[in-house]
């Protein structure tokens, strides 16, 4: 298992930071937007799964690439196309989906929860991240994708914010 991380690392930071900013800032606007929780859970999954794909397709065709202007140079190109891809996906729809699930079970406090669990999942994937692989402190690893995830979801909220009160939508 840490063989598999250490190899595919980018793919597995790149996709879980991915797929819970990209959801949460769907949460956020939407919330700043002031729009119903079946709206934002019909947007949050349809947008988790599209998004998904797309980042491991988007990866899968990026490393095949790779690969063939490797070989075209006379290179050995040793690294599989599809693990990335399977990785990148996999990582964004599990760490994306988690913004999502308290507004499944509804209430006042969807959102904050949907904040904490966001602020949680973004430090701990630093944290283990860092402290397994790249045998750095966990902490700083934490809270620098914790830092970088929460400026884009507060992006997100404003412009949702933003949008609602110019366009009284």
């Amino acid at each position: 298992m840490k063989k598999l991380l250490s190899e595919y690392i980018k793919d597995i930071v790149y996709g879980a930071n991915d797929g819970i900013v990209t959801t949460f800032a769907v949460v956020a606007a939407s919330v700043g937007a002031g729009l119903s929780t079946k709206v934002i859970l019909i947007v949050g999954f349809a947008s988790l799964i599209a998004d998904g794909f797309s980042m491991g397709a988007g990866n899968y065709l990026g490393s095949k690439s790779e690969m063939e202007v490797a070989v075209s140079k006379g290179e050995t190109y040793v690294k599989s196309s599809m693990m990335p891809a399977i990785l990148t996906f996999f990582a964004f729809v599990t760490a994306g989906a988690l913004p999502l699930i308290p507004f499944i079970f509804g209430g006042e406090t969807s959102f904050m929860a949907a904040i904490v669990m966001t602020a949680i999942t973004l430090f701990s994937v630093g944290a283990i991240l860092g402290a397994m692989v790249l045998h750095r402190h966990w902490v700083s690893w934490g809270f620098e994708m914790l830092f970088v995830g929460g400026v884009a979801s507060g992006i997100a909220y404003f412009i949702g914010f933003l949008v609602q009160q110019i366009a009284g939508v």
